[in-house]
């Protein structure tokens, strides 16, 4: 029998430095988030990889123990599990800081970079990231989120000095449920805001399918409209220096 062992060296003939990997704390009542980002992913031809830690989330709302669920030390619990797959990026996959403030989440990339030496980002500072690249000065907004919420993030937005000029929302207090409203309906939600003048439509909520008719819509409105789950793949890629191009069949954003 021949038999012969290759060293460790000659075995590995796809190092790691050949593709980019990106690491997302996920709230774990989410199943929109991870399909989509694989989906949209598609077009890296294998060069980029999504990997996926989750964070207990099971309601949003304005109660303390809705607040309790994005505090930083499970937070980073997550964040620490996906040092072990040596991602290139972390990112927090949730929009927590629309309504919560923006600040809550430069304190929170702060200390996962801190925490984990590796570069980090969130779905609400990439989206402030798509706004300053897209130029957008009018905005329009759909989410998932009851009154108190919906009334939170537009006055946050406000203070950005970024005007909603039309939204839609569903009262709903999730987070499992808004996986339940289909794709179609979040179209719809997003062309009766069109009809306000928006310079853009964010749909903001990553566990919502508002990446699932986004580029047509776009070539439809003729204005960007910026999905949570592709906004934040976009800011990680980005961030990790890699082009997102490839990608820009999915929504203007990734053309920039």
């Amino acid at each position: 029998m021949d038999m012969q062992t290759l060293s460790e060296h000659d075995r590995r003939d796809h190092p790691a430095a050949d593709w980019t990997r990106i690491g997302m704390i996920v709230p774990s009542s989410n199943t929109v988030l991870e399909p989509v980002t694989a989906r949209l992913l598609h077009g890296m031809d294998g060069t980029v990889s999504a990997h996926f830690a989750r964070l207990k989330v099971l309601e949003i709302s304005l109660s303390e123990a809705s607040r309790d669920q994005f505090s930083r030390a499970p937070v980073l619990a997550a964040a620490r599990q996906l040092v072990d797959a040596k991602c290139d990026v972390i990112a927090w996959n949730g929009t927590s800081a629309s309504w919560l403030g923006l600040e809550t989440d430069e304190a929170l990339r702060a200390a996962i970079e801190s925490e984990t030496g590796i570069a980090a980002t969130t779905t609400s500072l990439c989206f402030r990231d798509a706004y300053q690249a897209l130029g957008v000065t009018r905005l329009g907004l759909i989410t998932p989120y009851t009154d108190d919420v919906q009334s939170k993030i537009v006055a946050n937005y406000e203070a950005m000095g970024l005007p909603v000029v039309a939204e839609r929302h569903l009262g709903d207090k999730g987070n499992f449920s808004f996986a339940e409203y289909s794709g179609d309906l979040v179209a719809d939600l997003v062309r009766a805001v069109a009809a306000h003048g928006p310079e853009a439509i964010s749909v903001v909520c990553t566990n919502f399918r508002g990446a699932d008719h986004a580029a047509a819509l776009e070539a439809e409105l003729g204005i960007p409209v910026l999905d949570s789950v592709a906004v934040t793949l976009w800011g990680c890629l980005r961030r990790a220096g890699v082009d997102t191009k490839p990608l820009a069949g999915n929504g203007r954003l990734f053309s920039l």
